[in-house]
């Protein structure tokens, strides 16, 4: 499958906001999206590919606005480059298996175990509930 053909696949079965985030790279405005506040035991899904990525055992508050995790349910789950593109080096997070971009991660999380946020958009994910 030719790349202009999936990212067609990607345009037709995503809403533009999830679009945006997921392939274009944007990010939701802080404390908008519908994940942030959500305290359910469950798994949280790449949006574009159903893929898990996250799981409710690893959510904190952050209080940075956006869903955080301490670590992916599954390392393999996702891919982490770097990102220059605000003249402040960042990591990216990508989902590993159709490369969707899922937010950030920070090495700010002190009282978490290892250290890490991984900053989220809640348009890049999907919950399903255990």
């Amino acid at each position: 499958m030719s790349q202009e053909s999936q990212e067609e696949q990607f345009r037709k079965k995503l809403d533009p906001q999830r679009y945006a985030v997921l392939r274009e790279k944007a990010t939701e405005p802080p404390f908008s999206g519908k994940l942030l506040n959500n305290h359910e035991n469950g798994d949280y899904l790449c949006a574009a590919c159903h893929q898990v990525i996250f799981s409710s055992q690893t959510k904190f508050d952050s209080h940075s606005g956006w869903p955080s995790f301490f670590e992916p349910e599954n390392r393999s789950a996702v891919i982490l480059k770097e990102d220059n593109s605000l003249n402040n080096p960042r990591v990216e997070v990508c989902c590993a298996k159709c490369g969707s971009h899922l937010g950030h991660v920070f090495d700010d999380a002190y009282d978490q175990p290892g250290g890490k946020r991984y900053c989220i958009n809640s348009l890049s994910l999907e919950f399903i509930k255990k």
